[in-house]
């Protein structure tokens, strides 16, 4: 089974977190169900970026993203490379390092 190591966050993830997923979970629902409260807005339909995360390691492992998270991500603060919103990432069968980043572009927080 894949495994997910969360870098520390001082709000989501303070001590940071590795846990195990079924292939082809859902990333920003296996956080969610792990306990790493990422914010996700939009209710993970792909429609804003604050659940993105930046894929420190396996990033090549999972599939192409589509035009609309790349557009999406082009309003993400922090964005990097191997940023990734995580409702729209796959986890297929390989282990994925993974920070959330410092801020969101959310204004206000309904802390799902």
């Amino acid at each position: 089974m894949p495994r997910i190591t969360v870098l520390p966050h001082p709000q989501f993830c303070p001590e940071g977190k590795t846990f195990e997923v079924e292939p082809n979970a859902n990333l920003c629902q296996s956080l969610l169900d792990n306990n790493v409260c990422i914010e996700h807005a939009c209710d993970m339909s792909a429609a804003c970026t604050t659940c993105h995360v930046v894929v420190r390691q396996g990033f090549n492992s999972l599939d192409e993203m589509d035009d609309v998270e790349a557009d999406l991500l082009d309003r993400a603060w922090g964005l990097e490379p191997d940023s990734r919103l995580s409702c729209q990432v796959q986890i297929i069968d390989k282990d994925l390092e993974i920070e959330i980043p410092k801020y969101t572009i959310n204004h206000a927080s309904e802390r799902h």
